[in-house]
Order: C-alpha cells, then structure tokens, then sequence
C-alpha cells in the first residue's frame, strides 16, 4: 500500500499528554517562546538550535513538518500538557524507511518542564503509534553518548543498546567529533 493512503490519527493522547501534529498556522509563537526559554540546553545538542530562529523561521519549520505528515514522509508531534494546554516539547518519527519500515525518534523538552517523565511518555506513546498505527518493524534512538538525559529515555522504555559509533558525527556547534549511541526496539518483520 502506498503509504499516503494511510489514515493516520493527527493527535493522540497519554496519560497526561495530547501529541498532536503541527497545525497549519498558529502553533509558532510556542514552540518558538519554548526553544528561546531553553535555548541553552537545546544548543549544546541539537544542530537547529545553534542560533534562536525568528517566530518566521519557527512557522516556517512547523508549517513544513504539517506537510511533510501529510505526505508521510515524517511524523513530528507537539507535545501538549493535557490540562493545563502548556506547551512541552516535541517528539517525532523522522528519517522514515517506508521499505524497511523504519525509522527514528527524535525529541526534546522546553527546561521548564524536564524531569518530569514527559518526554519518557511521549517517546512511549509515539513507539506505540510507530508500531501499532504504522507497522514499523524497526524504530532507533541516536544519541550524542555524552547526551545522558536523552540516553535515560530508550534505556527507561527498553530499547535495546545496539553499539555505539565511534567519531560518527559532529557535535551540534560543528566543532567535534562525538560518539553515537544506536538504541532499537524491533518487531517482527511485517510487509
């Protein structure tokens, strides 16, 4: 089946989340607030958050990602507080391999919310969607392994180590060498 007639849920909901895809307009100023308020943490490991985007680029970004969910070609979710409606972050299934039914989970946190287990809910439930909504055989978490609160996620949700890559990408400034730690978690194969 082409993977575009796919009838795909846009939001789903936790325990105490709701994930929902980017609308088309308005979730910008948010998320944007969120990565300026944690821009600190944010830029020692991830590439996009070097510089803090302008509100535009921040619209921009999530305008393209409701298209690219349209598309199915990657799955980015906003992370919502179920009562409160705040803000948290983001969780998504990116790098997708429709062929080998794959691909990764990428997430991060605004600060002010961290150490609370949502983004460990958040993972939990997008790895239920990857599998039980898309049928992904296979699902990775690549981290920075000097990265050890993204590292605690897949280890908490039983992913299993596969290796880690030595001298296998740059850090997020461009300006190391890191190690990447390779965690999976697998199905039977489906096609």
């Amino acid at each position: 089946m082409n993977s575009i007639l796919l009838n795909l849920p846009s939001e789903v909901e936790a325990a105490r989340l709701i994930l929902r895809a980017p609308s088309y307009s308005g979730d910008g100023e948010a998320v944007n607030k969120a990565i300026k308020d944690s821009i600190h943490e944010l830029r020692q490991w991830l590439p996009f958050a070097q510089e803090i985007p302008t509100l535009e680029e921040t619209e921009i970004s999530l305008r393209e990602a409701h298209i690219k969910f349209l598309e199915r070609e990657s799955f980015r979710f906003l992370i919502f507080h179920k009562d409160s409606q705040k803000f948290i972050g983001t969780a998504s299934l990116q790098s997708v391999d429709w062929e080998v039914r794959k691909c990764e989970i990428g997430y991060w946190i605004h600060t002010k919310f961290s150490s609370n287990g949502y983004i460990t809910e958040a993972v939990k439930t997008l790895m239920e969607y990857g599998i039980n909504e898309l049928g992904f055989n296979r699902l990775e978490i690549r981290c920075e392994s000097a990265n050890l609160p993204s590292r605690a996620i897949p280890e908490k949700l039983g992913f299993k180590l596969e290796g880690i890559l030595a001298n296998e990408d740059l850090s997020a400034d461009g300006k190391n060498l890191t190690d990447t730690c390779i965690y999976a978690v697998t199905q039977k194969r489906r096609f």
